[in-house]
Protein backbone atom coordinates (compact mmCIF):
# COMPACT_ATOMS: atom_id res chain seq x y z
CA UNK A 1 0.00 0.00 0.00
CA UNK A 2 2.77 2.33 1.02
CA UNK A 3 4.26 1.63 -2.29
CA UNK A 4 1.81 1.87 -4.63
CA UNK A 5 0.75 5.63 -2.77
CA UNK A 6 4.74 6.54 -3.47
CA UNK A 7 4.17 5.70 -6.62
CA UNK A 8 0.91 7.58 -7.53
CA UNK A 9 2.62 10.77 -5.52
CA UNK A 10 5.36 10.60 -7.78
CA UNK A 11 3.42 10.36 -11.02
CA UNK A 12 1.40 12.85 -9.89
CA UNK A 13 4.05 15.42 -9.34
CA UNK A 14 5.46 14.76 -12.37
CA UNK A 15 2.37 15.21 -14.27
CA UNK A 16 2.14 18.91 -12.88
CA UNK A 17 5.86 19.59 -13.73
CA UNK A 18 4.97 18.25 -17.57
CA UNK A 19 2.24 20.48 -17.86
CA UNK A 20 4.13 23.67 -16.24
CA UNK A 21 6.69 23.34 -18.83
CA UNK A 22 4.38 22.83 -21.64
CA UNK A 23 2.66 26.31 -20.71
CA UNK A 24 -1.09 24.81 -21.60
CA UNK A 25 -3.91 26.39 -21.11
CA UNK A 26 -7.61 25.18 -20.38
CA UNK A 27 -8.88 22.24 -22.19
CA UNK A 28 -11.47 24.07 -24.29
CA UNK A 29 -8.67 26.42 -25.30
CA UNK A 30 -5.82 24.02 -26.37
CA UNK A 31 -4.95 22.64 -30.09
CA UNK A 32 -5.42 19.64 -31.50
CA UNK A 33 -2.00 18.35 -30.84
CA UNK A 34 -2.05 19.67 -27.25
CA UNK A 35 -5.48 18.26 -26.52
CA UNK A 36 -3.89 15.07 -27.95
CA UNK A 37 -0.70 15.25 -25.52
CA UNK A 38 -2.51 16.29 -22.53
CA UNK A 39 -4.98 12.70 -23.09
CA UNK A 40 -1.31 10.58 -24.00
CA UNK A 41 0.17 11.87 -21.34
CA UNK A 42 -2.48 11.04 -18.53
CA UNK A 43 -2.90 7.67 -20.02
CA UNK A 44 0.92 6.50 -19.45
CA UNK A 45 1.02 7.86 -15.98
CA UNK A 46 -2.26 5.66 -15.42
CA UNK A 47 -1.00 2.10 -16.41
CA UNK A 48 2.11 2.51 -13.70
CA UNK A 49 0.36 3.78 -11.49
CA UNK A 50 -2.17 0.83 -11.26
CA UNK A 51 -0.22 -2.19 -12.01
CA UNK A 52 2.49 -2.19 -9.55
CA UNK A 53 4.11 -4.97 -11.83
CA UNK A 54 5.33 -2.31 -13.72
CA UNK A 55 8.27 -0.49 -13.29
CA UNK A 56 8.46 3.04 -12.39
CA UNK A 57 10.37 4.09 -14.94
CA UNK A 58 8.54 2.62 -17.64
CA UNK A 59 5.77 4.93 -16.99
CA UNK A 60 8.22 7.77 -16.35
CA UNK A 61 10.40 7.63 -19.74
CA UNK A 62 7.38 7.83 -21.98
CA UNK A 63 6.17 10.94 -20.04
CA UNK A 64 8.98 12.14 -20.46
CA UNK A 65 9.70 11.51 -23.93
CA UNK A 66 5.60 12.66 -25.39
CA UNK A 67 6.62 15.75 -23.49
CA UNK A 68 10.78 15.92 -25.98
CA UNK A 69 8.61 15.42 -28.99
CA UNK A 70 6.18 18.65 -27.12
CA UNK A 71 8.40 20.90 -26.80
CA UNK A 72 10.08 20.28 -30.15
CA UNK A 73 7.03 20.51 -32.32
CA UNK A 74 6.37 23.87 -30.38
CA UNK A 75 9.30 25.17 -31.40
CA UNK A 76 9.14 24.21 -34.85
CA UNK A 77 5.55 25.60 -34.77
CA UNK A 78 6.74 28.88 -34.20
CA UNK A 79 9.23 29.53 -36.48
CA UNK A 80 7.87 27.62 -39.51
CA UNK A 81 4.71 28.15 -40.61
CA UNK A 82 4.04 25.19 -42.75
CA UNK A 83 4.22 23.13 -39.24
CA UNK A 84 2.18 25.40 -37.54
CA UNK A 85 -0.15 24.53 -40.18
CA UNK A 86 0.29 20.89 -40.19
CA UNK A 87 -0.28 20.75 -36.87
CA UNK A 88 -2.65 23.76 -35.95
CA UNK A 89 -4.74 24.37 -39.26
CA UNK A 90 -6.03 27.52 -39.44
CA UNK A 91 -8.54 29.61 -38.96
CA UNK A 92 -12.27 29.42 -40.67
CA UNK A 93 -14.35 32.13 -41.75
CA UNK A 94 -17.64 30.81 -41.14
CA UNK A 95 -19.96 34.15 -41.56
CA UNK A 96 -19.29 37.05 -43.64
CA UNK A 97 -21.26 40.07 -44.01
CA UNK A 98 -24.73 38.07 -42.07
CA UNK A 99 -24.53 35.46 -44.40
CA UNK A 100 -23.44 31.66 -43.77
CA UNK A 101 -21.18 30.30 -45.70
CA UNK A 102 -22.64 26.42 -46.09
CA UNK A 103 -19.31 25.34 -48.04
CA UNK A 104 -17.10 26.31 -45.05
CA UNK A 105 -19.63 25.00 -42.30
CA UNK A 106 -19.43 21.64 -44.94
CA UNK A 107 -15.53 21.48 -44.37
CA UNK A 108 -15.56 21.98 -40.97
CA UNK A 109 -18.13 19.75 -40.25
CA UNK A 110 -19.73 22.46 -37.76
CA UNK A 111 -23.71 22.61 -38.18
CA UNK A 112 -25.92 25.71 -38.39
CA UNK A 113 -27.25 24.96 -35.38
CA UNK A 114 -23.96 23.91 -33.48
CA UNK A 115 -23.05 27.62 -35.44
CA UNK A 116 -26.10 29.54 -33.60
CA UNK A 117 -25.59 27.67 -30.32
CA UNK A 118 -21.80 29.21 -30.35
CA UNK A 119 -23.46 32.93 -31.08
CA UNK A 120 -25.91 32.18 -28.60
CA UNK A 121 -23.05 32.00 -25.99
CA UNK A 122 -21.69 35.37 -27.13
CA UNK A 123 -25.09 36.85 -26.59
CA UNK A 124 -26.03 36.71 -30.13
CA UNK A 125 -29.29 35.82 -31.78
CA UNK A 126 -29.57 38.45 -34.24
CA UNK A 127 -27.24 36.68 -37.83
CA UNK A 128 -27.87 39.77 -39.53
CA UNK A 129 -25.57 41.71 -37.05
CA UNK A 130 -22.57 39.60 -37.25
CA UNK A 131 -19.51 40.49 -39.59
CA UNK A 132 -17.57 37.98 -39.52
CA UNK A 133 -17.61 34.58 -37.33
CA UNK A 134 -14.41 32.63 -37.48
CA UNK A 135 -13.67 29.02 -36.46
CA UNK A 136 -10.36 29.82 -34.59
CA UNK A 137 -7.51 26.66 -34.37
CA UNK A 138 -8.37 25.98 -30.70
CA UNK A 139 -12.34 24.94 -31.61
CA UNK A 140 -13.98 28.24 -30.21
CA UNK A 141 -15.88 30.70 -32.75
CA UNK A 142 -14.90 34.19 -32.37
CA UNK A 143 -18.01 36.43 -33.58
CA UNK A 144 -17.31 40.34 -34.81
CA UNK A 145 -20.49 42.64 -35.17
CA UNK A 146 -20.87 44.83 -37.58
CA UNK A 147 -19.84 48.54 -36.36
CA UNK A 148 -23.31 49.77 -36.93
CA UNK A 149 -24.54 46.87 -34.33
CA UNK A 150 -22.24 47.78 -31.81
CA UNK A 151 -23.28 48.97 -28.65
CA UNK A 152 -21.50 53.05 -28.82
CA UNK A 153 -19.52 53.99 -25.81
CA UNK A 154 -18.67 57.57 -24.91
CA UNK A 155 -15.92 58.35 -27.03
CA UNK A 156 -17.45 56.90 -29.89
CA UNK A 157 -20.50 58.86 -29.22
CA UNK A 158 -21.64 61.08 -32.24
CA UNK A 159 -19.07 59.52 -34.79
CA UNK A 160 -20.00 57.31 -37.83
CA UNK A 161 -19.33 53.74 -37.60
CA UNK A 162 -16.43 52.63 -39.97
CA UNK A 163 -16.42 49.71 -41.59
CA UNK A 164 -15.35 46.75 -40.02
CA UNK A 165 -12.41 44.74 -42.11
CA UNK A 166 -10.29 42.04 -41.24
CA UNK A 167 -6.51 42.95 -41.19
CA UNK A 168 -4.19 40.69 -43.25
CA UNK A 169 -0.76 39.43 -41.97
CA UNK A 170 2.42 39.82 -43.62
CA UNK A 171 4.99 38.94 -41.81
CA UNK A 172 4.85 36.13 -38.84
CA UNK A 173 7.27 35.17 -36.51
CA UNK A 174 9.82 36.63 -39.05
CA UNK A 175 8.54 34.85 -42.24
CA UNK A 176 7.48 36.75 -45.50
CA UNK A 177 3.60 35.03 -46.14
CA UNK A 178 3.90 36.32 -50.29
CA UNK A 179 0.51 35.08 -50.84
CA UNK A 180 -1.04 37.78 -48.62
CA UNK A 181 0.61 40.22 -50.35
CA UNK A 182 -1.74 39.78 -53.22
CA UNK A 183 -4.72 40.03 -51.03
CA UNK A 184 -3.36 43.37 -49.37
CA UNK A 185 -2.49 45.00 -52.30
CA UNK A 186 1.20 45.21 -50.89
CA UNK A 187 4.42 44.59 -52.61
CA UNK A 188 7.95 43.26 -51.34
CA UNK A 189 8.86 46.61 -52.25
CA UNK A 190 6.56 47.98 -49.78
CA UNK A 191 7.36 45.40 -47.09
CA UNK A 192 10.99 46.63 -46.85
CA UNK A 193 9.94 50.19 -47.10
CA UNK A 194 7.93 49.55 -44.11
CA UNK A 195 10.38 47.57 -42.46
CA UNK A 196 12.93 50.78 -43.14
CA UNK A 197 10.82 53.23 -41.35
CA UNK A 198 10.50 51.72 -38.29
CA UNK A 199 13.88 50.64 -38.08
CA UNK A 200 13.74 46.99 -37.70
CA UNK A 201 14.68 43.45 -39.90
CA UNK A 202 12.42 41.10 -41.24
CA UNK A 203 13.36 38.28 -39.13
CA UNK A 204 12.70 40.87 -36.27
CA UNK A 205 9.25 40.87 -36.90
CA UNK A 206 7.06 38.53 -34.81
CA UNK A 207 3.67 39.94 -36.15
CA UNK A 208 2.97 42.56 -39.11
CA UNK A 209 -0.45 43.27 -40.12
CA UNK A 210 -1.90 45.39 -42.72
CA UNK A 211 -5.73 46.00 -43.38
CA UNK A 212 -7.79 47.19 -46.08
CA UNK A 213 -8.06 51.01 -44.60
CA UNK A 214 -3.96 50.84 -44.24
CA UNK A 215 -3.96 50.98 -40.76
CA UNK A 216 -0.87 48.66 -39.92
CA UNK A 217 0.19 46.70 -36.88
CA UNK A 218 3.64 45.96 -36.06
CA UNK A 219 5.05 43.74 -33.23
CA UNK A 220 8.70 43.29 -32.82
CA UNK A 221 10.89 41.18 -31.02
CA UNK A 222 12.06 44.35 -29.47
CA UNK A 223 10.38 47.19 -29.47
CA UNK A 224 10.98 49.75 -31.88
CA UNK A 225 11.67 53.61 -31.63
Amino acid sequence: MLVCLIRSVILYLLLILVIRLMGKRQIGEMEPSEFVVTMLIADLASVPMQDLGIPLLSGIIPIVTVLAIEILLSALAYHFILVRKLLCGKPVILMENGKILPENLKKTRLTPDELTEHLREQGIVDLTTVKYAILETNGQVSALLDPKYQPLTVQDAGKKAQALELPITIISSGKLIRQNLALAGRTEEWVAKTLQQHYCRQSDVVLLTVDPSGTIYLSTIQEVP
